[in-house]
């Protein structure tokens, strides 16, 4: 063991370190590309914290310290929306007894989770009603303190965040219980949240609610998670792949693959998550740049909330030089929004899976050897105005800072491992892959006796079923026959309902086949229509499903088809049968077979009748008269 001498110093050091870094960091709490105004809307990291971090840096220390073997439940948590239609995926989360649902856009670069209070005097209309805290039983406001800012009067913690795209979140702090879903094994926790007063520019006009910040710090719904002790210190995202939407999420640590890439990921270069990039190779060959040009400022950042790729002023030119080389078969053409200078190539064709015989592959090498694999999908967005078109996603920074958004992970897991200082990534199919990891098989929480209990861990149901909407613990004894749901789309009456389109819509969100999607009755009634739909056939597995993703708003539609609500739906079961009518194929195999079989038997009969008869009556008595027998050719 070490003189104490030696530990106080050494200790020392440590704080002297923190407190270094903690006063070394910017002032704001979120940076993105600002060369490029139009992709703003689509970047939602947050400033960085204020300088009394260093209490947080200590915190986080002292956490990574306490290792326990007990396996630790983890949230199997879905996305939704797609990353290039809305600009960002989104989760559901519950807040409050009982529970509120809102859809959150997951971002790794905010460390605060916050919805629309329901007092907020300046808050857009989105998906989900505003938060009630007045309706919820467990919800407790955070009292004004030397470690928070406080309210005018003094009397509750308040937070505020800006964003690069000018827009604004602020509001109060509140604690209630949150819950992550039926498909999740952790069981709800008591967590800090933002209740909204203002919110400005984007944050407005989103059809999202609100943010779920799993960044470093003190509010982050990952920090609080682990410093309970609930779950281990790390956490995953997977996106779905082009034109598909949707992926998972888990909170927790999971087993990495065996072929997972990891790279070194520094808790101290800044409060984001950055990865130690050296090189990218475009079809093999490295682009001619001094690995520096991926260190510099915040170094390379992978941000969730990011919707594209931004590379320095130098990366950017290389990797477009080397990408155009690459493309001999295609033509370059104009972008899709004449007021921006994309980068697009047509020819290439609608089928992605084909994509990689058209564009070069990517490489990102980092600092240990390991590199990652990029696929067309991952650098390419579609052309919206011109069919077998596509635009490079990565664009010019006039910042220094390297920002990897989503594009650059889709149909990729990435395993934040903040326990041991690493992000993983593994190609794989995203939108599948919360049925590979089995979520329905999680036993859903059960209701405590003391729902209102501020210490320990508290279950509750994650979410009451709506009016109309039925549980979904079907006996093998009940068949389902078909789902039929009643929808109330509002909309503008210039605008001429595409019905195919919505049925492909609609089949799309629930995982069906188009042709088991039927609209069965239509009525309008001035802005508004009432739509009922029928699906079928379904098993029950399939049945469990839909009503999941219904229950869960998992329909996002396109702004011109207005908004939605589910009014109603019914679980309709096989039709009871006659016993006739439910035996007919038993009985009439029976029937045909008795039938054959005694035909069989009589035919044998007659013809074993007939030989002998032949045998008894083949010798005729002299002079009896013979019929002539004509001679048959050979």
């Amino acid at each position: 063991m070490a003189p104490p001498s030696f530990i106080s110093i050494f200790y020392c050091l440590i704080q002297f370190t923190l407190l270094y870094h903690s006063f070394a960091s910017p002032s704001s709490e979120a940076f993105h590309a600002s060369s490029d105004s139009r992709r703003h809307p689509m970047v939602l990291p947050l400033y960085l914290s204020p300088p009394k971090s260093s209490s947080q840096r200590r915190e986080f220390e002292g956490r990574r310290l306490h290792k326990s073997d007990q396996p630790r439940p983890n949230a199997h948590m879905r996305l939704y929306d797609d990353l290039l239609s809305n600009g960002y995926y989104t989760t559901r989360l519950w807040i409050g007894t009982p529970p509120q649902e809102f859809a959150l856009i997951v971002d790794t670069g905010s460390t605060v989770t916050y919805v629309p209070c329901s007092d907020c005097e300046q808050c857009g209309k989105h998906q989900d009603p505003r938060f009630q805290p007045n309706s919820s039983s467990t919800y407790e406001p955070v009292k004004c303190n030397m470690n928070c800012n406080c309210d005018k009067d003094g009397v509750q913690c308040t937070y505020e965040r800006r964003y690069a795209e000018m827009s604004s979140s602020s509001g109060v702090l509140g604690e209630d219980i949150i819950s992550f879903g039926n498909e999740s094994e952790l069981v709800p926790q008591r967590a800090v949240f933002g209740c909204e007063n203002v919110e400005t520019g984007d944050l407005y006009s989103q059809r999202a609610d609100g943010i779920i910040g799993l960044g470093r710090g003190r509010l982050s719904v990952m920090d609080q998670l682990v410093d309970k002790g609930v779950i281990g210190d790390s956490f995953s995202l997977c996106y779905g792949g082009m034109g598909v939407g949707g992926g998972a999420m888990i909170l927790g640590g999971i087993s990495s693959p065996p072929d997972m890439v990891f790279t070194h990921s520094d808790p101290y270069r800044s409060p984001y998550y950055n990865i130690d990039l050296k090189e990218i190779h475009v079809a093999g060959k490295p682009l001619k740049l001094s690995p520096k040009v991926f260190d510099r400022k915040h170094g390379t950042v992978l941000d969730s909330g990011t919707t594209y790729a931004y590379l320095p002023e130098e990366a950017f030119y290389a990797f477009k030089g080397a990408i155009t080389r690459e493309l001999h078969s295609l033509k370059q053409i104009h972008g899709p929004d004449p007021n921006y200078n994309d980068i697009c190539f047509s020819g290439a064709g609608r089928n992605i899976t084909q994509l990689s015989k058209k564009f070069p592959q990517v490489d990102m090498v980092f600092g240990n050897g390991q590199k990652l694999s990029l696929s067309p999908e991952n650098y390419l967005f579609r052309h919206t105005k011109v069919s077998g078109a596509y635009c490079l996603g990565i664009f010019k920074n006039a910042d220094q800072t390297t920002l990897l958004g989503g594009i650059l992970v889709r149909n990729t897991l990435v395993t934040y491992d903040r326990e041991n200082d690493k992000i993983g990534f593994w190609k794989t199919n995203c939108s599948e892959l919360w049925k590979s990891l089995n979520y329905l098989s999680s036993p859903p929480p059960v209701t405590p006796s003391d729902s209102g209990s501020l210490n320990g861990i508290t279950e509750i149901p994650p979410s009451a079923a709506p009016d109309g909407l039925p549980k979904n613990d079907f006996s093998v004894e009940f068949q389902i026959g078909h789902i039929s749901f009643d929808m109330k789309l509002g909309v503008n009456k210039s605008v001429k309902l595409n019905f195919t389109e919505l049925t492909g819509l609609i089949a799309n969100a629930l995982e069906v086949k188009v042709s088991q999607v039927h609209l069965t009755n239509l009525k309008v009634e001035g802005n508004s229509s009432l739509i009922t739909w029928a699906v079928y056939p379904v098993s029950n597995t399939t049945a469990m499903s839909i009503i999941l993703r219904l229950k869960e708003h998992h329909m996002q539609l396109p702004k011109k088809f207005g908004s939605y609500q589910l009014v109603e739906l019914k679980v309709e079961p096989q039709k009871k049968q006659s016993w006739w009518k439910h035996h007919h194929i038993l009985a009439a195999t029976i029937g045909v077979t008795v039938t054959l079989a005694f035909g069989l038997l009589t035919l044998g009969m007659w013809l074993f009748w007939r030989h002998k008869r032949l045998e008894v009556g083949s010798y005729e008595p002299v002079g009896a008269i013979i019929a002539e027998q004509e001679l048959q050719p050979l």
